[in-house]
């Protein structure tokens, strides 16, 4: 893992949620994007070089509804950008850690993705990103 990639933000309502970091930060979403696959809408924003990914359901059964009808609005996971992605997934098996997608699949801002489960981090989750080419 060489950084951390971004910060993911569970969030009821984007639109209303973009304007609270627009003023956090003093600027506008960078980007937004639709990730079907996980059932979300999301927005990322740049503070210096530390990047934020709002996250909204776009149907009740993806995993952002459930996170927010268990736990409310705020941190989702933290995701750390990785060279080698499925060498990553083999890695932190091999070292006990509990991997959701056995494959890396396509995630939002042009990554390929898998997440740890967070009861094998500390209850956090954790999101592998690596730049697809």
């Amino acid at each position: 893992m060489r950084k951390i990639e971004h910060i993911g933000i569970a969030v009821k309502d984007l639109e209303e949620s973009n304007l609270v970091f627009e003023k956090l930060f003093g600027a506008p979403a960078y980007k937004f994007e639709d990730v079907e696959t996980e059932g979300v809408t999301t927005s990322f924003f740049m503070n210096g070089p530390n990047k934020i990914e709002l996250l909204a359901a776009t149907n009740p059964e993806s995993p952002i509804a459930k996170f927010l009808e268990k736990k409310g609005e705020g941190i989702h996971h933290i995701a750390f950008d990785v060279e080698d992605i499925t060498a990553e997934i083999t890695r932190l098996k091999e070292e006990g850690f509990v991997v959701l997608n056995d494959v890396p699949k396509k995630g939002a801002d042009n990554k390929l993705v898998a997440f740890l489960h967070p009861k094998s981090t500390n209850g956090v989750l954790i999101e592998l990103c690596q730049e697809i080419k």
